[in-house]
């Protein structure tokens, strides 16, 4: 996959606005629990379009409400390129597998910070659309890892809370020495 963000100044300028809206760590919102969504209304349908359009702007495969400060049960994700992005109320994990994989992750939210994070390697996702509508999504791998990724931050779970003791601590010292900032 070729990013030429960084080549395209244009470019490189909207991913830095749009990662200056994304709440980072250290900010309550990423630890506190998301509100179910009961209102399925032009608000929630424009709040999903923004979210995607920062998520691409910002180069992220996925992105919860949370990480814009608005505690509800709302992600938006995008596990491949050339795949639309698809946006989920209310998103439950029906069923996982027991197999599990170990990926490298990322996180809009923790600048350029990647750890190692075990996974399943299979899930199927209950939720809603932004219209109220029934979904069910079977997913597997890099797909599985991103949704997961995203619903553990309506719980306010983040990736640091996933790995051992050793990464988490490399990864709080990063944080705090700056260099972990995009």
């Amino acid at each position: 996959m070729s990013d030429r963000s960084f080549d395209d100044p244009e470019l490189e300028q909207r991913r830095l606005a749009a990662l200056r809206q994304i709440r980072q760590f250290g900010d309550p919102a990423l630890r506190s629990p998301a509100a179910p969504i009961s209102t399925f209304d032009p608000a929630l349908r424009e709040e999903a379009e923004r979210m995607v359009g920062i998520m691409i702007d910002a180069r992220g495969v996925g992105l919860a409400a949370p990480q814009l400060g608005s505690l509800r049960r709302l992600i938006v994700a995008r596990p491949g390129e050339d795949e639309a992005a698809v946006a989920l109320a209310n998103p439950v994990v029906a069923w996982s597998s027991e197999e599990e994989e170990v990926g490298v992750e990322g996180c809009l939210s923790l600048g350029e910070i990647t750890v190692d994070v075990p996974r399943a390697s299979a899930v199927r996702i209950e939720a809603l659309s932004v219209e109220g509508d029934d979904i069910e999504i079977e997913a597997e791998g890099f797909a599985a890892r991103v949704l997961l990724h995203e619903i553990d931050h309506l719980n306010g779970v983040l990736i640091l809370d996933r790995v051992d003791a050793e990464q988490r601590r490399a990864a709080l010292r990063e944080l705090r020495a700056g260099s972990a900032v995009a």
